[in-house]
């Protein structure tokens, strides 16, 4: 006679029962330092603070498709553009967490507030350098050559868009105080704050709800810098709260410090170069999708948008990665990294394994926002589409869980010229160029353009895998006397 207790719980007792099954494991890295519940301590709210900031985009997109069909089209390359000017800076100031997360593993807590300085600076700088591709938005658009109906909506979301440039690389820098040192939770809630005002601001301006002009989709490039400018006033005001300012000298330590520059340039400056140039592919990579229509355009909109709900959480994961290598580095114990790399790796994919799944058995889940109130023939004709790179997107899902894992590891070691270096040729390569063939000379087609970017990922994860697995990161360091500056 059959035993009536569930097979699962059957299974767990089995596997419990043993000192090396899975459970007993799975126990023992639970509870055990770099485990995974320490690892999602931290990771948690960076997990839910980018996974927020996906759900603003998503809606922003969302809010764009009932507005119109070129909005929608538009907004996806303008603001990938944007990004890609914006990213060099961000991913720079974005070093900041490696620093902080060295300096306050070493115990050297009064180099934190300077080392928080020198990326505000960095965004003070760029907020002024924005202003160039600002004014020279018409020409950039006119040379890529979209439709003139998208064209249109695209220079004037990319320019309104440039001038949050500063306020974004600030927050970035700022919020680095609170990451870096594992203070996650603040992170979380400056952001959910900023892109709340974000959201109601999208629908107000956009349509023209509550007494607000109705500005199209420059109504959702000002509602997000508004919601930018809200993050760095936020994140400024609490780094100089009282209580930091003895410990971690966050007033004390404004003024510009040059030695300190040069390293956060030297380390975040190909850590900078490697996100600009990252988002550069895929900038052109849609540039070039958008010659074959508005709708293959759409349909790539559609999907990527998607996928940033898979990705986005996972750059908070690398992030906590960085945080928790750059500590245990910092306080010299090289094999605590590798173990929390482990750690957010298994996190990570588990992660992209459920929505790897998802985008395959229930794609239209995600897709029917989209479609509530946007129902003209290029749509429909765009949702259909875009339920086939779904599939697509769910191959590589579980390979982006391994390249932003281990190339979060080994930046938070100061790996970073490496991963420069390898990125740029491997992009271009795989992606950009074969793409850009393709469609140019043998009329290739969207499927075949997606098969590239699937490519190119899985060979970038395993790539850095390898690098990972040769060790050489662990005798790296980004702070003063401990550096060994190995490549």
């Amino acid at each position: 006679m059959g035993s009536s207790t569930p097979l699962c719980t059957r299974l767990y007792k089995h596997m419990s029962a043993k000192p090396g099954g899975l459970a007993a494991r799975i126990t023992r890295r639970w509870r055990a330092d770099g485990g995974y519940r320490e690892f999602l301590a931290i990771a948690l709210p960076l997990i839910l603070s980018t996974a927020s900031w996906s759900i603003q985009h998503f809606v922003d997109r969302i809010f764009l498709s009932w507005h119109s069909t070129a909005a929608l089209a538009a907004a996806l390359p303008a603001g990938v553009a944007n990004f890609t000017f914006i990213s060099l800076f961000m991913g720079t100031a974005q070093y900041v967490n490696t620093f902080v997360a060295q300096y306050s593993g070493a115990d050297r807590l009064e180099r934190v507030g300077p080392a928080v300085w020198q990326g505000v600076y960095l965004a003070l700088l760029s907020g002024l350098l924005a202003l160039i591709p600002a004014f020279f938005s018409g020409a950039l658009f006119e040379f890529v050559g979209h439709a003139p109906a998208i064209r249109a909506e695209e220079i004037e979301y990319f320019r309104i868009l440039c001038y949050g440039t500063g306020p974004q690389v600030a927050a970035t820098a700022f919020s680095c105080f609170f990451s870096g040192r594992g203070e996650t939770w603040i992170v979380l809630a400056v952001n959910i704050a900023a892109i709340g005002v974000n959201v109601v601001l999208d629908y107000g301006l956009i349509f023209g709800h509550w007494g607000l002009p109705a500005l199209g989709i420059s109504g959702a490039a000002w509602a997000t810098n508004i919601g930018l400018s809200i993050s760095a006033l936020a994140f400024a005001m609490l780094f100089l709260r009282r209580q930091y300012r003895d410990i971690y000298a966050t007033l004390s330590g404004w003024k510009p410090d040059r030695e300190l520059i040069a390293r956060l340039f030297r380390f975040g400056g190909p850590n900078g170069i490697s996100f600009m140039l990252d988002i550069m592919a895929f900038t052109l990579f849609i540039l070039i999708v958008g010659r074959l229509g508005p709708i293959p355009l759409t349909a790539t909109n559609l999907a990527f948008n998607i996928n940033s709900l898979a990705f986005m959480p996972l750059i908070g994961c690398g992030i906590a990665v960085s945080t928790m290598v750059g500590q245990c580095l910092g306080r010299d114990d090289p094999q605590a990294a590798e173990y929390c790399t482990w750690t957010g790796f298994h996190i990570a994919l588990v992660y992209m394994g459920a929505m790897s799944i998802s985008y395959l058995a229930i794609p239209e889940l995600f897709l029917a926002p989209f479609g509530f109130r946007a129902h003209d023939a290029d749509f429909v004709a765009a949702h259909e589409i875009a339920v086939n790179l779904l599939r697509v997107v769910a191959v590589y899902c579980i390979f982006d869980a391994g390249y932003m894992i281990f190339t979060a590891a080994l930046k938070g070691a100061g790996d970073t010229r490496f991963v420069m270096w390898l990125s740029i040729p491997l992009a271009w390569a795989i992606m950009v160029v074969p793409s850009f063939i393709v469609l140019t000379y043998f009329d290739g087609g969207l499927y075949l353009l997606w098969g590239f970017v699937c490519i190119y990922i899985c060979v970038m994860s395993i790539v850095f895998y390898l690098r990972f697995r040769t060790g050489r990161w662990k005798s790296m360091r980004v702070i003063e006397n401990t550096a060994t500056d190995t490549d």
